[in-house]
C-alpha cells in the first residue's frame, strides 16, 4: 500500500529511486538509466512516473510523466507536441459493411487524407477553413506567426504523417464499428518544438549551467522564453487535436460514401493528447505535468490506448491514480529501434502478422511490426491501477505513411 496526499492506493508501480517510480515490467536498461537522470534534476517534483509502455526517447523517456516546479524541458514534451489519438463510435456493425470491399475504403481514406511525412494537402479545404480560422486567432492571443516556423502550416492541417501515425476501422466486442487515428502537429508543431529546444540548450551554454544529458534543457518560469514557449506550444498542442478532427471528418465522408448507408451518427468521440504539458496540482503543489507519450487519467476521463500495427487497441476510464499523476500508458511502447527492427523482421512476418487486416502490403512497414513493440497485453496489465478498459478494438482496415 501506498500513501500518498490524495487516498491510499494499491499499486503495481515499483519504487526505483526517491524520486522515479515505475509501472513498466518491461523496461530496458538504457531507458531506465535515462528516466533516472531526469529524475534527478532538482526542479521534478514529487517524483517522476514511468507508464507501462516506457522506452529510451531523446532526452526523455518515452512514456514518462515528469512534473516540474516553475521550469519546463521542452524536449521532455518531445518534438510532436500535442500527438494523441481520436476515436468514433458510430452506430454501426460488422454486419452493416459486409458487402462492399474494404480495400475500396481503404483507398478512399487514402485519397481523402494525405499521409506519409512531408505530405500535405494541395490546397485549403472547405472543412478545413473554420479550424484554420480557429487557429489564427489563437495564434494573434497568442503574439506569434506559425509561419515563420511553417509556411505550409494551414496545409498541414488534416494531414497523417508517418512512422506510428494511423487510421484505423476498427470492431468492439460488440462488433460495433469505430474510427480511430492517431496523428499530432505535424511539420509546424515539429519547428516550434525543436526552436525551443534549441533556445533551452543555448541558455544553458550561456549560464554556464551543467546537465547529465543536453536535452534536459530546460527554461525557467518567469522568463520570456518560458513563457513564449508556453504560448505557443499551447497553440501547437491546439493545432494537433484540430488536425485529428479534420481527419475524422475525412473519415467519416470517405465512409459515408463508400457504404451507401445513412450517414454516421457518432456514439461517441473521444479526442486525447499524449505529448503535452499542462499546469496540474498534485501533492499539495502547482507542477508543470510533462507527459511524453501518456495520457491524463483522472477518475472519469475517457481515454484511448492503442496497440502496435495489427494488435488490439483499448478505449478507456482514467482511475486517477495520484501516485501516477493521473496517467496512464499511450500505446504499447517500442522494444526494437526502427533499424534494428528492420534487420530482425522480414516483409513475409509483417504479412503473417497482418492477416485478415485490409491494409497496404508494403515492406515500408516493417519496422512498424507488432513483434518491434511490446505486447499491449502486457502493457494493459500493467496498468490495471491506472485505467479501466471500456471497449477492446481490433483492426479490419489500417491506414499508414510511409
Amino acid at each position: 500500500m501506498t500513501t500518498n496526499t490524495r487516498a491510499t492506493v494499491k499499486t503495481t508501480a515499483t519504487r526505483l529511486t526517491k524520486t522515479l517510480w515505475s509501472w513498466a515490467s518491461i523496461l530496458d536498461d538504457g531507458a531506465r538509466e535515462q528516466a533516472e537522470r531526469t529524475s534527478t534534476m532538482p526542479f521534478v517534483y514529487p517524483h517522476l512516473a514511468l507508464m507501462p509502455d516506457a522506452h529510451l526517447g531523446l532526452g526523455a523517456t518515452v512514456g514518462s510523466v515528469i512534473p516540474t516546479l516553475r521550469a519546463i524541458v521542452p524536449a521532455a514534451v518531445g518534438v510532436d507536441i500535442g500527438c494523441g489519438m481520436v476515436a468514433v463510435r458510430t452506430q454501426y456493425t460488422a454486419a452493416d459493411i459486409a458487402g462492399p470491399a474494404l480495400r475500396d475504403l481503404r483507398l478512399a481514406i487514402e485519397q481523402a487524407v494525405p499521409t506519409s511525412a512531408g505530405s500535405y494537402n494541395q490546397r485549403l479545404t472547405e472543412t478545413a477553413e473554420a479550424r484554420v480560422a480557429e487557429l489564427e486567432a489563437l495564434a494573434g492571443k497568442a503574439g506569434f506567426d506559425p509561419a515563420r516556423y511553417a509556411g505550409s502550416w494551414r496545409l498541414q492541417l488534416g494531414s497523417l504523417g508517418s512512422g506510428n501515425h494511423f487510421i484505423e476501422v476498427s470492431l468492439d466486442e460488440e462488433d460495433r464499428v469505430w474510427f480511430f487515428l492517431h496523428s499530432g502537429s505535424r511539420g509546424v508543431g515539429n519547428k516550434i518544438a525543436q526552436h525551443h529546444i534549441a533556445v533551452a540548450r543555448d541558455l544553458m551554454t550561456r549560464y554556464w549551467i551543467d546537465l547529465p544529458d543536453k536535452d534536459l534543457a530546460y527554461l525557467v518560469e518567469g522568463t520570456d522564453e518560458f513563457w513564449a514557449y508556453i504560448r505557443e506550444l499551447r497553440w501547437a498542442q491546439h493545432f494537433a487535436l484540430l488536425n485529428r478532427e479534420e481527419m475524422m471528418d475525412r473519415v467519416v465522408a470517405a465512409f459515408d460514401a463508400w457504404s451507401g448507408l445513412a450517414p454516421v451518427e457518432e456514439a461517441e468521440r473521444i479526442n486525447c493528447h499524449h505529448n503535452f504539458t499542462e499546469l496540474e496540482h498534485h501533492f499539495h503543489k502547482d507542477v508543470w505535468v510533462s507527459r511524453k507519450g501518456a495520457i491524463r487519467a483522472r477518475e472519469g476521463d475517457p481515454g484511448l490506448i492503442p496497440g502496435s500495427m495489427g494488435t488490439a487497441s483499448y478505449v478507456v476510464v482514467g482511475k486517477g491514480n495520484p501516485l501516477a499523476l493521473d496517467s496512464a500508458p499511450h500505446g504499447a511502447g517500442r522494444e526494437y529501434s526502427r533499424s534494428k527492427a528492420r534487420r530482425t523482421f522480414t516483409h513475409e512476418q509483417l504479412r503473417e502478422a497482418m492477416a485478415g487486416i485490409e491494409y497496404r502490403d508494403t515492406d515500408a512497414f516493417i519496422d512498424e511490426i507488432p513483434a518491434a513493440y511490446k505486447s499491449i497485453d502486457r502493457v494493459m496489465q500493467d496498468a490495471a491501477d491506472l485505467v479501466e478498459v471500456r471497449h477492446t478494438l481490433r483492426q479490419i482496415v489500417n491506414v499508414k505513411g510511409d
